[in-house]
C-alpha cells in the first residue's frame, strides 16, 4: 500500500497543522482545503506556543506556518518540529506575503521545506497542499532538462516520465537555448518548465541560462518557470540564482520526492497564472 511523503498511508485521512497569528487567516485556509481535500483534517493554532503542545500530542502529514507568530518567529518553530517534536518527517511550509525578500536572501533557514507567497491566493496554497499529502499518480507538461551527467539524466528523466512528463533532454546551455530560439520561431515557448544544472559542459552556465530565458526571451515566472539543482550550499551564490530569475532551487544530492514535488508546483501555479491572465 502506497504512502505519502510523511509515510502514512494514502488511505489515511490527511491532518494539516496551520499555525498563524490571524483567526481570519487560519478560517480561510481551513476553508479552502476542507474543499480541495474531503475528509482532511485542519488544526489552527494561534501562537508558537500553542503549536508546540499540539506538536507533542500527533503526528501530522503537512505544516503550515506564518513567518511571524505572537511569541516567536516562525522559523523557529519550523526548528522545533525539526529537533523536538515527535514527528516523522514533515512538509514545513511558510506561508507569508514577505516571503520574497527572505528568498532572495536565502534566509528562510534549513529546516524549511518550502515557501508560499500569499498573494497567488489560498485556493492556489489548498492545491499546492494536496501536491505534497496527495501526489497526483500522473501528470502532464513538457520539462526541458539541461544535465551533462548521462548516468544522473537517466535516472531524472526516469523519475519524470514514471509520473507521465515529457523530458526534452540537453546536455547543455547553447543546446537548451538553441532549442528555445527555434520554438519561439514557431509561436511556441518549448517548454512548460525548465530543469537545470548549474555547472554544465560548454562555457555557458545554469545561471546564463537563467538570464537568457528571463532577459533575451523575456519569460517571466510564470511564463516559464526554471527549477535550479545545485549543490553549492553558499547562501550568496544560491541569493544569486534566485535573483537572477530561479523560481526555486533545489539541492543535491537531489531528493526524488522533493524533487518531484517543487517541479509540479512550478507547473500548477504557472498554470494557475495562465487562467488568472487569461480570464482577468
Amino acid at each position: 500500500m502506497s504512502t505519502n511523503i510523511s509515510g502514512r498511508l494514502l488511505t489515511d485521512a490527511p491532518r494539516v497543522l496551520v499555525v498563524d497569528g490571524s483567526r481570519v487567516v487560519r478560517q480561510l485556509i481551513t476553508r479552502v482545503l476542507q474543499a480541495e481535500l474531503p475528509g482532511v483534517e485542519v488544526v489552527g493554532c494561534g501562537s508558537g506556543a500553542e503549536a508546540q503542545q499540539v506538536l507533542g500530542e500527533g503526528v501530522f502529514d503537512f505544516i503550515t506556518v506564518a513567518l511571524r507568530l505572537p511569541d516567536m518567529d516562525g522559523l523557529e518553530l519550523a526548528r522545533f518540529v525539526r529537533e523536538s517534536a515527535p514527528q516523522a518527517y514533515v512538509p514545513i511550509v511558510v506561508v507569508s506575503g514577505d516571503v520574497e525578500g527572505r528568498l532572495h536572501s536565502r534566509s528562510l533557514g534549513e529546516h524549511v521545506t518550502d515557501y508560499f507567497d500569499k498573494a497567488l491566493g489560498f485556493q492556489a496554497l489548498a492545491e499546492f497542499i494536496r501536491g505534497y499529502v496527495r501526489p497526483d499518480a500522473t501528470a502532464e507538461g513538457v520539462v526541458l532538462y539541461v544535465e551533462d551527467s548521462r548516468v544522473v539524466a537517466l535516472a531524472t528523466r526516469r523519475m519524470l516520465e514514471k509520473i507521465g512528463l515529457t523530458v526534452r533532454h540537453v546536455v547543455s546551455v547553447e543546446d537548451a537555448l538553441a532549442l528555445l530560439e527555434t520554438s519561439r520561431a514557431q509561436g511556441e515557448v518549448g517548454a512548460d518548465v525548465v530543469l537545470t544544472d548549474v555547472s554544465l559542459k560548454g562555457e555557458l552556465t545554469g545561471g546564463d541560462l537563467l538570464k537568457h530565458v528571463r532577459g533575451e526571451f523575456g519569460y517571466g515566472k510564470g511564463r516559464l518557470p526554471v527549477l535550479v539543482m545545485t549543490g553549492d550550499e553558499n547562501p550568496a551564490n544560491q541569493a544569486a540564482l534566485i535573483k537572477a530569475g530561479a523560481n526555486d532551487l533545489v539541492e543535491k544530492p537531489v531528493e526524488e520526492k522533493l524533487l518531484v514535488t517543487k517541479l509540479l508546483f512550478q507547473l500548477r501555479v504557472a498554470r494557475h497564472l495562465r487562467e488568472h491572465a487569461a480570464g482577468a
